[in-house]
């Protein structure tokens, strides 16, 4: 029964990785017929399944879609009001043209914490082409950094949808994951960036224009000041510091409570994006009508990756209810395989076959949750931050970011491999690795 069991596993994940990658379903659909074969042909009840199906959807997109939705708003806003460009110029001003791979790097780092990986490279493009055609370095050299900075956070750091997603399947601690996922996301990003660029940059050299990105300029007058720039992307990260650092402070219930309940990730965005609606929009001239479009316009794509995670979480609970869960459970332990060891191997298999990051973080962590389930001594934060980084390695054609950095900075297919697949795996293998040191250690 357990090798039946094991078997229907694995074809309902193959359904999962034809669909979306031969047939060219929407990962909702993949995701939604691998759940309703697996739990029809393991055994569960017919009037079981749909339940089992919408308690798993309900559980996480109860705890995470306001959090999508207003992460995108605030996005929206940095990318509108040109504070993301603020702080682009300000990096580099500080670190100088020689230090231009680290400047972009950090650019890139700090944009990609509140903004999706698609919209922190429209904010950088422009700049990255600027700097080119000034400096005449290799736009590698430049524009590398900025894209592993962006990568990292968006694979590893709440609030992206798949680093919640899984927390929120794993149930651990948000607070925790964020302060692990910034100590684990600056070395590897470090390494697939700045020191990456200056290594492959002396050996490919493209041949093609890059293709422009269009976004409107601003004069410096039109753009928010530096400090409130790097006050709207920051402060929700530091107000779920603020929320996670409260119960070890010695302060009153009333104010430790006060603290935890601002420092929520839902409630953190929610001032954060009222705090970017004052600042980059009304104090930049920007009226009622502006905003309320800015609003609008940036949740219509938020609806995908919501479903996404949705129909991961409905597989998730399928795979508990119909017994799936406990049996790799059982055989994970009889190999002795750690649980962040098969997270990384499930997660980058699932990112190889299908090329979404966000269906790999999100099956994976469905599929190792019920492992964990019996188990002692996991460490669910650093389990996040796993299955975020076996999400993001060896990215090829079948991704869509594969075909955007390609046009956007002008690569062949063959430069693409060579430059953006090995730059992910990258990141990829030193996260992972730099989560391993950190379980040894505490």
């Amino acid at each position: 029964m357990d090798a039946y069991l094991l078997i229907i596993t694995l074809l309902a994940i193959v359904i999962v990785i034809v669909g979306v990658s031969v047939f060219k379903w929407h990962a909702f659909i993949s995701l939604l017929i691998a759940s309703l074969f697996l739990a029809i042909f393991s055994g569960m009840k017919l009037d079981e399944i749909v339940q089992a199906y919408e308690t798993g959807v309900g559980g996480t997109l109860g705890h995470l879609i306001g959090i999508i939705a207003l992460g995108a708003i605030l996005g929206k806003m940095l990318a509108e009001s040109g504070a993301g460009l603020k702080i682009a110029n300000f990096f580099i001003k500080v670190c100088g043209e020689k230090k231009l791979p680290w400047a972009m790097f950090f650019s890139g780092f700090v944009i990609g914490i509140p903004v999706f990986f698609e919209v922190g490279i429209l904010i950088l493009l422009p700049l990255v082409i600027s700097i080119q055609k000034a400096s005449k370095k290799n736009i590698l050299l430049i524009g590398l950094p900025a894209i592993a900075g962006l990568s990292i956070v968006h694979g590893l750091v709440p609030p992206h949808p798949g680093a919640v997603a899984a927390i929120g399947i794993y149930g651990a601690n948000l607070g925790k994951v964020l302060l692990y996922s910034l100590i684990i996301a600056i070395p590897a990003g470090i390494i697939g960036g700045p020191l990456y660029a200056k290594y492959i940059s002396k050996r490919v050299a493209p041949e093609e224009e890059p293709e422009f990105v269009h976004v409107e300029e601003k004069n410096d007058d039109q753009m928010p000041g530096t400090f409130i720039s790097f006050f709207s992307i920051l402060l929700p990260v530091l107000l779920m510091v603020l929320g996670t650092m409260a119960p070890y402070m010695h302060v009153g219930k009333t104010i430790k409570d006060a603290f935890t309940f601002i420092g929520s990730p839902i409630i953190a965005l929610l001032i954060s994006v009222f705090s970017a609606y004052y600042f980059l929009g009304y104090r930049l001239g920007q009226d009622k009508k502006a905003i309320k479009k800015f609003t609008e316009d940036c949740l219509v794509p938020v609806g995908s990756i919501v479903l996404i995670i949705g129909a991961g979480s409905g597989f998730k609970q399928v795979l508990i209810d119909s017994g799936v869960g406990e049996t790799i459970g059982h055989l994970a332990e009889n190999l002795s395989v750690s649980p962040l060891v098969l997270a990384f191997v499930i997660a980058g298999m699932i990112r190889i076959a299908t090329g979404s990051a966000t269906v790999a973080l999100t099956t994976a962590a469905g599929i190792v949750s019920p492992i964990i389930a019996n188990m002692t001594n996991v460490n669910l934060e650093l389990l996040v931050i796993v299955t975020g980084a076996g999400s993001l390695m060896f990215s090829h054609v079948n991704d869509a970011g594969f075909w955007m950095v390609k046009e956007y900075l002008g690569l062949s297919i063959k430069e693409t491999f060579k430059t953006w697949t090995a730059l992910e795996t990258i990141l990829s293998f030193v996260a992972f690795a730099c989560a391993l040191i950190i379980n040894a250690v505490i």
